[in-house]
């Protein structure tokens, strides 16, 4: 497999620290709202990278934070007179909400920084003492300048760093550019911890590294987050890391594109902001799931409501022939697999063997998905031909493989049983077909559609389709 690596601008092949495994490290959101599109994004991306590699044979073990302890969080419970940590454990809450509906595992580990804040204050001691860090009136600051290869992930140049660098009020920076590590209480309803340096908190940049360190070690093999964070958050993760470890922080950097809404980037102020909550209204989190899959990662990408519409056409096409196969193999009566059937099926490999081209060329879900409707081609020609119980079976198997890479249909019940209630009314409207009574067949079938239900008649019988 290839990935595009940040760091030095090139795809490479994927060669982890320790073969056979595959230590990945995550930002993870800041918890004081809902979760938005944009925040969805790298949600995705990069649980369908751990499924990929885990498809292909990988011991994963995947840590995504969340940042419970932030400004952003402080002024939330202000505005609403409440504990930031009681604010910050809701959200968490309503991240896995939408993190379900969008079929986003949950990560082996998944930490927080209010739980971490030994770890934090360790790792800014050590750096205090080796000379890459220095303690101003409470606050704690990295020297930037003593890391001599600042800006090398974003290919910033630290000259032209210094000349738009401004130090805030209330700040004692010995330099403009170094950034804080740990930060002195200022007012007393502000979460802070005991520290070496007084009632404080830690600074953004350094929480990722302690926990990265804490959960896989001082090196890792891939650092992923939105472009948004390489510079100055994974910048600064990579010089305070390396100063404290003496070590290659990450091997690969993976950073996943921006999302732009109806062309223009997404902001509050534009009003072109939306949460995964209120697109869930419209649209389910497998169609969200698709339509951020449906391009390449590293590049933007567009929302729109015809965008959206074409995800859920698009994943309607999957769904049909999945909910088809299932029919028919419960449907028709031919056990084994004739001649043509095996040969369909020994071509179904090919589609999955294109899956593979395209997802080894750094994560390419946009040619994979391309390759999985190639197999739903295949499979639909040979059902309309007539199929076997045994073909049925197979072919599911090999579809679901490849959508189970995807994280498609993973937050679905596909197995939920059909109440008496529902039956008795899908009988009733066979029966007023078989009587003629079309009126009230097409009643019933209208009355269904209104719950969710859709009823397609084949010639193996009524088949249940569930939106």
């Amino acid at each position: 497999m290839k990935i595009y690596n940040t760091l030095t601008r090139q795809k490479e092949e994927f060669v982890p620290i320790e073969p056979g495994k595959a230590k990945i490290y995550v930002c993870g959101p800041t918890v004081y709202n809902y979760i938005h599109i944009g925040n969805a994004r790298p949600m995705v991306v990069f649980d369908t990278l751990r499924r990929y590699l885990k498809f292909r044979g990988f011991d994963v073990k995947y840590v995504q934070n969340f940042t419970d302890v932030d400004d952003k969080i402080i002024n939330r419970a202000r505005e609403e007179h409440d504990d930031a940590l009681h604010i910050s454990e809701k959200y968490i809450q309503e991240y896995y909400d939408d993190a379900d509906a969008l079929g986003v595992a949950r990560a082996d580990v998944q930490p927080k920084v209010s739980e971490h804040i030994q770890e934090i204050i360790d790792f800014v001691a050590t750096l205090i003492e080796k000379g890459y860090a220095y303690e101003a009136d409470g606050d704690v600051y990295f020297s930037t300048r003593k890391f001599p290869e600042y800006g090398k992930l974003s290919g910033q140049n630290i000259d032209d760093l210094e000349s738009g660098a401004r130090i805030a009020i209330g700040e004692v920076k010995e330099d403009p550019l170094d950034f804080a590590l740990w930060k002195a209480r200022k007012t007393d309803d502000e979460i802070a911890w005991e520290s070496p340096w007084g009632m404080g908190r830690p600074g953004w940049h350094i929480e990722c590294s302690a926990m990265a360190k804490k959960h896989l070690g001082e090196t890792i093999d891939i650092h992923a987050g939105g472009e948004d964070l390489q510079f100055p958050h994974h910048e600064n993760e990579i010089a305070q890391s390396e100063c404290c470890n003496d070590k290659t922080f990450a091997k690969y950097w993976m950073h996943n594109g921006f999302i732009t809404i109806d062309k223009e980037k997404m902001s509050k102020s534009k009003g072109n902001f939306f949460t995964v909550r209120d697109i869930r209204k419209e649209y389910t989190g497998d169609e969200i799931r698709f339509f951020l899959l449906s391009g390449q990662y590293r590049g933007p990408i567009d929302f729109s409501p015809e965008h959206m519409q074409q995800a859920r056409a698009s994943l309607e096409r999957i769904a049909n022939c999945r909910e088809d196969l299932k029919f028919m193999m419960d449907s028709v009566e031919e056990e084994k697999m004739n001649s043509r059937e095996q040969e369909v099926v020994a071509g179904l490999d090919s589609f999955k063997d294109k899956f593979i081209e395209a997802m080894d060329d750094d994560l390419n879900t946009a040619d994979g998905i391309s390759a999985v409707f190639e197999m739903v081609t295949a499979i639909n020609t040979q059902l309309r031909g007539g199929a076997s119980k045994e073909f049925c079976k197979v072919a599911l198997d090999k579809l679901t493989e490849l959508t189970d890479v995807l994280g498609l249909f993973s937050s679905k019940k596909d197995d939920e049983e059909i109440s008496p209630e529902l039956q008795a009314l899908i009988d009733e409207r066979q029966e007023a077909r078989k009587s003629k009574n079309f009126a009230r067949a097409d009643e019933i079938r209208d009355q269904l559609k209104e719950m969710g239900i859709t009823l397609k008649d084949t010639p193996q019988g009524v088949q249940i389709i569930k939106e």
